[in-house]
């Protein structure tokens, strides 16, 4: 195993939003660049290219969120932070489309960058959608037309964070464009239903409703509001199937963005049919880590290999790249060769209601414990340790329980550390700042029937297919899938488990307020229903 080295890169407490610098000389900026598809509607793009004649790599991106509004126009900005989320700081040109590559450095690295309007969006002609099939082959179809320009090598790479990065995990899988070498998405959900509109069934009400009437509606027209979850519909009932995807691949995913893009990028890299495909992982803030100095070199590495044909020796790196948090600001990285990680050991430690503690034996006496799902209520769970322990990767909560007064039960788990002193630690969570919990899990139970062939002991995959009602006071097992993270813990510090009826951290844009719970929760434990966390020790 390779030595432990701290470093606090990235995990300042500071909000700057984005830092820019002037376009640098040497850049031939093509704009409104007309790109025919095949049914005869035109997209637009925007092409940075050097002023060198010659064939260059392709970067691209294709957004919604206009493909000529830099930082002075980023609407996006005054959003997040009027909702209380930090941005970080992102130091980039002038010219970056919002969560995409920065011109200002690609192209004077010997990359051209283009940048489209989706079908739809600004300037680009044609019904907007979101994540369609449409969408997918006009991708394909900007592919192969920037792979056969005069300025071009040949070779196309895709580059971006957030929607930039779910639709390349939509054109990879969907279309085989032949001028497409190599993906980098950077955090991207992967399974709309799973990863955000339904986490463990549970539907997720604030964040898209934002999202279509903001974001979207912005450059397709205010009836985005209305129409995007029907165009969001068929995304999320067919999956992208990941395992089409065979191109090289730099993914991203950290352990601040649970309930939005964790899930589906740690998916994305387990499935994806790619032979070299590497994992970088972090807990910082999203947009600030993107461009960050280790992130860009990764990134430009990666594509000076594979668009360039370099020999760089990036073939050759550990295939994941690994945070792992003790504090916000204090992290350990190191390199690993497969996720799950090779030495992990998934144990159950199983609830003692008695103790109100995480016990390694199961408790030989029945037990059980309640709570009010409908208030601000949660039951903890305490393991303390008595030496130096890493918890990395996905967690399961097996429950055996019951919803005395109707039919249903939404459940809330989160997964908090204490220093040796009862203080929580608190890492960097969804809303950017100093908010964040080890990780998080959602269920509702009538959702609760596994995937057998996508199921994993360590990771539940509800198939989301049926709907199993129980009846008011019937015991059921469920299985929660907590999200993946890597915490480490210190001698005389706790791992605490929180279950709820309710979001156990609230942030202002994400939350489920459509909830199913009516009074009172029970939990069972013990040699008959022996409720546990299972814990992927290291």
């Amino acid at each position: 195993m390779a030595e432990l080295t701290y470093e606090a890169a990235n995990m300042v407490e500071q909000d700057l939003g984005a830092v820019t610098y002037p376009l640098p000389e040497g850049i031939v900026v093509d704009r409104d660049v007309r790109v025919r598809m095949r049914d005869g509607v035109h997209l637009e793009a925007t092409i940075y290219r050097p002023i060198a004649e010659g064939r260059y790599p392709v970067v691209m991106c294709v957004t919604a969120y206009g493909k000529d509004f830099g930082p002075a126009d980023y609407s996006t900005l005054p959003k997040i932070k009027a909702a209380g989320m930090a941005v970080g700081t992102m130091h980039i040109c002038e010219a970056t489309t919002w969560e995409g590559p920065d011109p200002g450095f690609w192209v004077p690295n010997g990359y051209v960058v283009m940048v489209a309007d989706p079908r739809g969006y600004y300037g680009s002609e044609g019904e907007p959608g979101v994540y369609s099939e449409e969408d997918a082959h006009d991708y394909a179809e900007l592919i192969e037309w920037a792979g056969v320009q005069p300025w071009s090598n040949g070779s196309v790479g895709l580059h971006g964070v957030s929607y930039l990065a779910c639709n390349q995990w939509m054109v990879a899988s969907k279309t085989r464009p032949s001028h497409l070498k190599a993906i980098v998405p950077w955090e991207g959900a992967s399974d709309f239903l799973r990863d955000v509109i339904e986490p463990g069934g549970v539907p997720e009400t604030r964040f898209l409703g934002g999202y279509y009437a903001g974001s979207l509606a912005r450059g397709a027209g205010m009836g985005i509001a209305e129409t995007g979850p029907s165009m969001m519909d068929h995304a999320a009932r067919h999956p992208f199937e990941l395992e089409n995807i065979d191109v090289p691949a730099l993914i991203c995913a950290s352990w601040s963005d649970h309930g939005l893009h964790t899930r589906g990028s740690i998916e994305g890299f387990m499935r994806i049919a790619s032979e070299q495909k590497w994992l970088y992982t972090h807990g910082g803030n999203k947009w600030e880590v993107y461009y960050s100095p280790e992130a860009v070199e990764w990134q430009k590495s990666f594509f000076d290999h594979f668009l360039k044909g370099e020999d760089n020796g990036f073939q050759d790196r550990p295939r994941v790249r690994l945070e792992v948090r003790a504090t916000k600001e204090r992290v350990e990285v190191r390199s690993e060769t497969a996720w799950p990680l090779e030495s992990t050991r998934f144990t159950p430690i199983y609830l003692d209601p008695a103790r109100k503690a995480l016990v390694a034996s199961m408790p030989g006496q029945t037990g059980s414990v309640a709570y009010d799902s409908e208030a601000k209520q949660s039951i903890e769970f305490d393991l303390a340790f008595d030496r130096r322990t890493e918890v990395t990767g996905p967690m399961v909560l097996k429950l055996w329980v019951c919803a005395k007064d109707t039919d249903d039960l939404d459940l809330f788990a989160a997964v908090r550390k204490f220093d040796r002193h009862g203080q929580e630690v608190f890492f960097c969570g969804k809303d950017g700042f100093r908010s964040g919990v080890v990780a998080l899990g959602w269920l509702r139970a009538s959702r609760r029937h596994l995937d057998p062939l996508r199921s994993r002991p360590w990771r539940p995959f509800q198939s989301l297919e049926r709907t199993e009602k129980l009846r008011p006071g019937e015991v059921v097992p469920v299985e929660l899938e907590i999200l993946p993270s890597s915490t480490l813990f210190e001698p005389g510090e706790t791992l605490r488990l929180a279950i709820s009826g309710r979001d156990i951290v609230e942030f202002s844009r994400f939350g489920h307020d459509d909830s199913v719970n009516q009074g009172q929760h029970e939990i069972l434990t013990g040699p008959h229903h022996p409720s546990h966390l299972l814990v992927p020790f290291v």
